[in-house]
């Protein structure tokens, strides 16, 4: 090698490690363990698109005992994936949580029957018991019956909330005729336990008109103050879609990604590519901007979630475009 070649790859490795020390850390707490469902994350990081944007990502899975917003109180991650609901519930308690981006343009939420119990239509409810999950998901729920004129108190002319833990065992077991599934989990996890999709009945809230967003991108307010900050979120947010959309085009090779970071093991091959491929129907047609017709949509369902709304007012400034304007443009 001549001295101009030495000399050369010197620069290069120079180059390289400059570049390396330049990239701004930045912390994503997911809302979940790691699944398909954060897909376009785990895809962004992998294919090298957070390095190409200078950022060096940290992606932190969720679980049973950890609430996204309070880690983000905390300092535990600059950027949250969280649904709207709660995300403005804790907005109206204190917390400044803002959205910056929705890569989810639909809900994949939905309300799982049994036939056999009697449900054909929203008019089979009363008099039946439904498994809910709780922890800020059951407000679509509760803005779901005052919708159709049911007390969830119980009784013949209402229904009987189950508080329903992350599995679908209550339906499987006959302890309710309807439980709460998502579209790429749970719902397949009742097929997978041996119903077939003849002996359900599906709503979906999409098409009852009380979907809120979901899995958002939320930060404090001061982080949209800090112009660094606010620079460091353009670029997370652009190499972000871009793994989204990423994964849409190829879901099974995302969903390998998604497996190639599950340090706990426990998702499978199959479980992953069909979640991946359902998730990838919810980030279908967005870009990663919040459209305000959505937002008016979720704002309007917790307004009227019966006698306890999940907020008692119209928010102000709960998200932003100024991210997405720049990240997209």
């Amino acid at each position: 090698m001549n001295v101009f070649s030495k000399w050369v790859g010197a620069a290069a490795l120079g180059a390289m490690a400059t570049a390396a020390q330049a990239a701004d850390d930045l912390t994503l707490q997911l809302k979940w363990v790691t699944q398909a469902q954060f897909g376009g994350y785990y895809v962004a990081l992998d294919k090298g698109f957070y390095e190409e944007e200078g950022l060096n990502v940290t992606i932190k899975p969720g679980g049973p005992d950890i609430a996204p917003t309070q880690v983000l109180a905390g300092g535990g991650a600059d950027v949250t994936v969280e649904w709207m609901p709660a995300a403005l519930a804790a907005r109206e308690k204190g917390l400044p949580m803002v959205n910056i981006a929705q890569p989810f343009k639909s809900s994949g939420m939905m309300l799982t029957c049994r036939k056999d119990a009697g449900i054909t239509s929203t008019d089979d409810f009363a008099g039946k018991t439904l498994g809910v999950w709780f922890f800020g998901n059951e407000f679509p729920f509760l803005s779901w019956m005052s919708k159709l004129g049911l007390s969830t108190e119980g009784g013949e002319d209402g229904v009987t909330v189950l508080k329903q833990g992350f599995n679908v065992d209550p339906l499987l077991q006959k302890q309710a005729a309807c439980v709460s599934t998502m579209t790429y989990n749970e719902y397949w996890q009742v097929i997978d336990a041996g119903l077939t999709p003849d002996d359900l009945m599906v709503f979906k809230y999409e098409d009852q008109g009380v979907a809120t967003l979901e899995d958002g991108l939320y930060v404090l307010e001061d982080s949209l103050a800090d112009p660094a900050m606010e620079d460091k979120l353009v670029r997370f947010v652009r190499a972000s879609m871009k793994g989204w959309k990423y994964a849409e085009m190829n879901p099974d090779e995302a969903a390998d990604i998604v497996l190639e970071n599950d340090a706990s093991g426990a998702q499978t091959e199959e479980h992953q590519q069909r979640m991946m491929r359902e998730i990838s129907k919810l980030t279908s047609g967005s870009n990663g901007a919040l459209l305000e017709a959505d937002y008016e949509r979720t704002v309007q369902s917790l307004l009227s979630g019966g006698s306890d709304p999940v907020i008692t007012k119209a928010p102000e400034g709960a998200w932003t475009h100024a991210i997405t304007d720049k990240a997209l443009n």
